[in-house]
């Protein structure tokens, strides 16, 4: 099971920015339909006064462009996503829900960063399992000193799986029941909010020491949004460079 996020719905465009700024004068803007053969553009000034308002953080006509996705991703990356603010965030709850959970496995294990609090560098593509004693269930990792780091993570969420499903069976309430659950299960929500708080997720989010899986689903979202609103996009993405 993969990071995912996908478009959901958005309301108004580039144009939109613009004449939420103009009307402080009473003016409105038009797109320029000059090109009979063309889809219409937004004219340069208008393009220009975009620019103008991300350099000069006047946020608020951003605000009136709003876009919606559904992510699905683990745990442990929701939590991260969640914090930022102006963000709206509705999330399947296991409470409500209980079929049998999906886990996400990375397709490789990096390794701890020695120089950095938080971080990762390298790849990790055997891991020692010669000093756990992994108890009857593990039995048949005992002429291993070695494992792929992916199966033994699969060894974990394969007993709290277990774990879960007997205390489900057994009567035990949802919401109790999860506890149990790893950080490697994959929820998912759906996230909406104005262009400017997108941007500030991502600006963040993007940066060479975020997470890599909190980038991925960021990537994913400015993959979605670029297109949508591509002049101010690109202006907030620059904004203080």
């Amino acid at each position: 099971m993969q990071i995912k996020t996908t478009y959901i719905g958005h309301m108004g465009n580039d144009l939109s920015v613009v004449n939420a700024a103009r009307v402080s004068f009473g003016k409105k803007s038009e797109m320029d339909m000059s090109d009979p053969f063309g889809p219409p553009q937004l004219k340069e000034k208008d393009a220009k006064l975009i620019r103008y308002l991300a350099d000069h953080n006047h946020i608020s006509p951003f605000g009136h462009c709003f876009i919606s996705v559904h992510v699905k991703s683990p745990v442990f990356v929701a939590r991260q996503l969640v914090k930022h603010k102006f963000l709206r965030w509705n999330e399947i709850s296991r409470r409500y829900v209980d079929d049998e959970p999906e886990f996400y496995v990375p397709d490789e294990w990096r390794g701890r960063s020695e120089d950095k609090k938080q971080g990762s560098e390298g790849v990790v593509s055997a891991i020692d399992i010669s000093g756990p004693d992994l108890g009857s269930d593990g039995e048949k990792y005992h002429d291993y000193d070695e494992v792929h780091p992916s199966e033994f993570a699969k060894y974990g969420t394969k007993d709290a799986l277990q774990v879960y499903e007997t205390l489900i069976n057994g009567g035990v309430c949802p919401e109790q029941a999860r506890m149990v659950l790893p950080q490697s299960m994959m929820t998912e929500w759906y996230w909406s909010g104005s262009l400017d708080a997108f941007a500030d997720m991502c600006r963040l989010r993007l940066k060479s020491d975020a997470q890599q899986e909190t980038r991925e689903v960021a990537m994913q979202v400015y993959e979605i949004i670029e297109p949508l609103f591509p002049v101010s996009w690109e202006a907030l993405m620059v904004q203080g460079e």
